[in-house]
């Protein structure tokens, strides 16, 4: 058999990797949890066949084994097999926004003007509204091959601005819609406390994101005291014009010791940089580094404006960056500077963000692109000096790598020990029907532009069965009827055509 690319001269049922983790113990016929086997599966950054995958009742991965036959009692899935990747910053309500913002009547439209628009369906959207938005959302993220979601979260209060009587109403909204779809859900509870450098309020529209340090890990420990299964949380702060610098301090004084993840929103518009420039004297990521601030707990989202200077200080701390290319574009953000985060070695993971987009491979297709039409090249990515000649697989690798520690979790991927999530390939799928075993990854992210996954997993349960998810048409008929109408009647009278 092979194991992670190294010859086992072991008996199939045997083999154990120590050194990382892997398990010695074998799946047998009286042991408990799934056991199921793929034809292939990617593992350790390339295809292996014949593979045996044992996950416990905890729904972790108990063994994985390669080269072997399928057991008797095994469930035999239907195709390729794929870890599932982390979507590591998504704004949930904003899910009931997508679409409705593509037309313009002034001479002008950018971030800022978007964000506008976007603060009116922050104001008007309920728990349970939340809660049908984010069933809705989270089911289109498990077709697209997302099994966890870090929830950047700061609609916390009323609409009138004033604390719900469980101060954690929407934060449950959104737990018990990750728990209908069945996705993992990391919350992070928001540190959002004014309007910008200069501006030491909020305005009237951001009224239902107002916190403090308090405020965040009182949600935060409130969140991780439901104890639900798949349901994690660690902390963010929306971005250093939304915090205080004393602020930013003390809640990173309050967190010695846990080792939960620390999402913000950084360097993602020009302007920021400026705003930032001219209240600190320093850009916004190396403010951060100058603080001594930035270690691995950090995952820095969109670092669409980083210089070089910036992107070795990030290198240097250990920390992450969460790039969203599909949003990034739908609001002129710009273009990262991916080749020398790839070469820096910075972890890196996906986010859906502002959730116009809910396919991995899309975004993997998009962040690839805007790098194509940038430097006017195919395949920057690649790096085939490393071995890595293959732009999708070094693209997937990157972010499944990132995956554990943007959404705080142990470990991550198709290795004993990480949750029991995998996605399984549909071949008969738009542009991976007839593709050779080596490149169906290439064909799934550059020539794939409808669903191509049968089944999806989490924790040892399925899902997504035949391209849909289960359970899923209650929650599509409260959206459409309840949620995505009543928006689009909104928008379309605050903004008409």
């Amino acid at each position: 058999c092979i194991v992670l690319g190294r010859t086992c001269r072991r008996r199939p049922s045997r083999w154990m990797r120590s050194r990382s983790g892997w398990t010695s113990q074998s799946p047998t016929q009286n042991s408990p949890g799934a056991l199921l086997w793929a034809p292939r599966a990617w593992i350790a950054g390339r295809w292996v066949e014949s593979v045996l995958l044992h996950a416990g009742v905890d729904g972790h991965w108990l063994d994985i084994r390669t080269g072997t036959a399928p057991p008797p009692q095994a469930t035999v899935l239907p195709g390729p097999v794929l870890p599932g990747l982390v979507d590591a910053h998504s704004h949930a309500f904003q899910r009931a926004f997508a679409g409705l913002a593509e037309r313009r009547t002034a001479e002008h439209d950018d971030f800022w003007s978007w964000r506008d628009r976007m603060y009116g369906v922050a104001l008007r959207i309920t728990p349970a509204q939340l809660r049908t938005v984010a069933a809705q959302l989270y089911a289109e993220l498990l077709c697209g091959g997302y099994t966890q979601v870090c929830e950047f979260h700061y609609l916390h209060h009323d609409e009138s601005g004033q604390p719900y009587p469980d101060p954690l109403a929407m934060s449950r909204a959104l737990a018990d819609a990750a728990a209908d779809s069945g996705i993992g859900l990391t919350l992070l509870p928001v540190l959002y406390e004014r309007a910008g450098f200069a501006q030491p309020r909020l305005r009237p529209d951001q009224r239902r994101f107002a916190t403090d340090v308090n405020a965040v890990l009182a949600l935060r420990d409130g969140v991780r005291a439901w104890a639900l299964p798949r349901v994690n949380a660690g902390v963010a702060i929306h971005s250093l014009r939304a915090a205080a610098p004393a602020s930013i301090h003390e809640l990173l004084r309050r967190l010695q010791g846990d080792s939960g993840p620390i999402h913000v929103h950084v360097a993602e518009q020009t302007a920021e940089v400026d705003d930032c420039l001219a209240a600190t004297g320093a850009r916004p990521i190396e403010w951060l580094a100058r603080e001594g601030l930035l270690d691995a707990r950090w995952q820095l989202v969109h670092a669409t404006h980083a210089v070089p200077a910036e992107i070795d200080a990030v290198a240097a701390s250990g920390a992450g960056v969460v790039l969203c290319p599909s949003t990034e574009a739908n609001l002129g953000d710009g273009l990262a500077d991916l080749p020398r985060w790839l070469a820096a070695g910075v972890p890196l993971t996906l986010g859906s963000d502002s959730n116009v987009c809910r396919h991995w491979s899309e975004e993997l297709r998009w962040l690839d692109h805007g790098q194509r039409l940038l430097h006017r090249q195919r395949n920057v990515a690649a790096a085939p000096a490393l071995h890595e000649g293959a732009t999708a697989a070094r693209l997937f690798e990157r972010m499944l790598a990132g995956g554990a520690a943007a959404a705080g979790l142990p470990a991550w991927g198709l290795v004993p020990g990480a949750r029991a999530d995998l996605l399984v390939l549909d071949l008969q799928a738009p542009g991976l029907l007839g593709m050779p075993a080596s490149h169906v990854l290439d064909s799934l992210v550059f020539a794939t532009d409808a669903p191509a996954l049968r089944e999806v997993w989490v924790a040892g349960r399925r899902v997504v069965a035949g391209g849909r998810p289960i359970g899923a048409a209650a929650a599509t008929g409260r959206f459409a009827a309840d949620v995505a109408a009543g928006f689009a009647g909104t928008m379309v009278e605050l903004w008409p055509a």
